[in-house]
């Protein structure tokens, strides 16, 4: 529950992080911010209609669109020292989940299997 939990958080982070940063703190070039910020936040949007759905597969839709949010952040942060701040937390945020997102699994997966008794 907690995993599901940090998971919606950073779906919701990421999202408003792409509001804030495109279309408030720093916006890009030439023309209206928000054409940008709606570009932007395209990718998590199956995820949110999974969400209201209320479909187990939201959080894997999110966690693929935070690999691409990743990729972003990565590229900014390295490109970009001016916002270079504002990369690293998408890159946090990508980061919490992806990982909070597959947790159960992970946790499922690496679980210690009973020992099989060879009678």
């Amino acid at each position: 529950m907690i995993a599901r939990t940090l998971a919606l958080t950073g779906i919701f982070g990421l999202l408003l992080l792409q509001w804030l940063w495109l279309g408030v703190i720093a916006p890009p070039g030439p023309g209206s911010p928000w054409i940008y910020v709606t570009f932007m936040c395209i990718p998590m949007l199956p995820s949110l209609v999974l969400l209201a759905q209320r479909q187990r597969s939201a959080l894997l839709v999110g966690a693929l669109a935070a690999l691409l949010y990743f990729c972003h952040g990565v590229m900014v942060a390295m490109s970009e020292p001016p916002v270079r701040a504002l990369a690293l937390v998408e890159v946090a945020l990508s980061v919490l989940v992806v990982v909070a997102a597959s947790w159960n699994g992970l946790r499922s997966r690496f679980a210690r299997k009973p020992a099989v008794s060879s009678d």
